[in-house]
């Protein structure tokens, strides 16, 4: 072998620490700086976004908008059927529904609280979270749902009326 071709050890280690110098740089950026940053500006302009939008019952936090809460009562809206892939979550932890998904939980919840079904239309129809353009279709927050049947309702959700 040639003292041209011969591997240069010096150059290729030079390398491996250029290379470990800009790991330890980049994830002291990406995973402490700009996060600090971010989380700086976002607590003043921003702290109910910033904080996870709880959501709160009677002043104690209840939930998030933003994760699916696991009401499993026949009392209360809950989140999409798992088992039909066209209306799964990607995460499964999805807080939102479709407005038919809504509409067609209506009879059970009415026959599980007394409520009637056109007082639910009408909690429905007033919670509708809109879509812009062609972007998806328009929903409702379960956990937005749940928390007005408490509060609207507190002899059928007494044991949910903690305050």
């Amino acid at each position: 072998m040639s003292e041209k071709n011969k591997p240069n050890a010096k150059k290729t280690s030079n390398m491996y620490g250029v290379a470990l110098r800009l790991a330890i740089t980049s994830l002291v950026i990406c995973g402490l700086i700009y996060p600090i940053i971010v989380t700086g500006i976002a607590q003043p302009l921003m702290p109910y976004q910033a904080n996870g939008e709880i959501a709160k019952l009677h002043g104690q936090a209840v939930g998030s908008s933003l994760i699916d809460d696991g009401f499993t009562s026949q009392m209360f809206f809950h989140t999409r059927n798992e088992s039909n892939p066209l209306n799964a979550s990607a995460s499964g932890v999805d807080p939102d529904i479709t407005i038919p998904q809504a509409l067609s939980q209506i009879s059970g919840i009415s026959n599980a609280t007394g409520i009637s079904q056109s007082s639910l239309t009408q909690i429905v129809d007033q919670n509708e979270q809109g879509v812009y353009w062609i972007f998806g279709s328009p929903f409702v927050n379960i956990l937005q749902l749940n928390l007005i049947l408490i509060n609207q309702y507190p002899l059928v959700y007494s044991n949910f009326t903690t305050g």
